[in-house]
């Protein structure tokens, strides 16, 4: 499939980054476990070697062994973007199975949360039916035993109404003998442009010393949604480029929300059902390539499945922009790095 791309032009606001030093050196190499991958974010951000607006985010030396999700069109995605080491499959099968390697440096995964999310049902946080499923991520890392694990989740653990969930998460992980630690991110500190708060959730074997990675953006720096998406406006719809859009029209159930030009993007949601924000100057919706963008996914990165499932597949991912600095602390750590 030939993919016919828009001649990008941002605007001159955004920077290329400083990004190298010798943690980039691809000849130290660690194996990398992925659970609950979705279409594929954090893994690009953990495998790097993407252009994002104008800046490269290097390769940082991962090799991801061996990946997991349950959506068959999220796997389709993701094995055409980024390999056909992920397994379509529930993850308990996999373990009961004994199908996961024995063995990986580092173990990542965002697992499901809409049991937590203030957009979802809050069923109950940790005993919900999809968010319980965290404990299939504790049963990976007590028998890989990777040097470091990082576990994504959204900004609702940390509600005080998820007080004990947090607790009964954060116990179950260092009963393993590993060192936690969990921060709130804002992605648009980042370099994404975008309003989205997730808790990650980092573990550590001793003598490995993981610092979270500081920001790299003031508010006033954010990129704004129009130097996302300035140059995709006036682009005819294309299927291919996944530049299509939601015809629903604004309701109190479909959602009114529009994009404000000069500031960043709204979170992306999983479940938009139409929900998904309109365009901050056009009389439509934001397309999906817009909403990738505003996810951090490079043009490169293609979406093979229709509007709804592609919807999906973006809110539930994990922005890779973000995904890449988490993964280069990861790589200090490892490597003993100050840099």
């Amino acid at each position: 499939m030939v993919i016919h791309m828009p001649n990008v032009k941002f605007d001159e606001g955004i920077t290329s980054l400083n990004l190298t030093s010798s943690v980039n050196d691809e000849t130290v190499r660690f194996t990398v476990i992925s659970l609950f991958a979705g279409c594929g974010g954090m893994d690009l951000g953990f495998l790097g070697g993407f252009d994002f607006l104008g800046t490269y985010y290097p390769k940082l030396g991962f090799d991801i062994i061996w990946a997991n999700e349950i959506n068959d069109k999220a796997c389709a995605t993701y094995r055409d973007n980024l390999g056909n080491h992920i397994v379509k499959g529930d993850i308990w099968e996999q373990i009961d199975n004994d199908n996961i390697p024995k063995s990986a440096d580092v173990v990542i995964g965002g697992f499901p949360c809409q049991d937590i999310s203030i957009n979802g049902k809050m069923a109950g946080a940790i005993n919900g039916k999809r968010s319980g499923l965290y404990r299939a991520m504790v049963e990976v890392v007590r028998r890989v035993k990777p040097k470091i694990f990082i576990a994504e989740n959204v900004k609702g653990l940390l509600l005080r109404t998820n007080k004990e969930s947090l607790a009964q998460v954060l116990k179950d992980f260092s009963d393993l003998g590993y060192s936690v630690s969990y921060r709130l991110y804002h992605a648009a500190d980042y370099g994404v442009p975008q309003s989205r708060e997730r808790v990650f959730i980092v573990g550590t074997l001793p003598a490995i010393n993981f610092t979270h990675p500081a920001s790299i953006l003031t508010e006033q720096e954010y990129i704004t949604a129009r130097q996302a998406i300035q140059d995709l406006e006036d682009l005819p719809e294309n299927e291919e480029f996944s530049h299509i859009w939601s015809r629903a029209n604004p309701s109190a159930e479909q959602g009114n929300r529009r994009l404000q030009a000069d500031r960043v993007g709204y979170t992306i949601r999983a479940e938009c059902h139409g929900n998904i924000q309109f365009h901050y100057n056009q009389e439509r919706r934001i397309s999906m390539r817009e909403a990738a963008r505003i996810q951090s996914f490079p043009d490169n990165f293609i979406f093979h499945s229709k509007l709804r499932e592609t919807e999906r597949q973006l809110g539930n991912a994990v922005p890779p922009v973000l995904a890449w600095h988490i993964a280069y602390s990861v790589k200090k750590a490892l490597t003993g790095s100050k840099q």
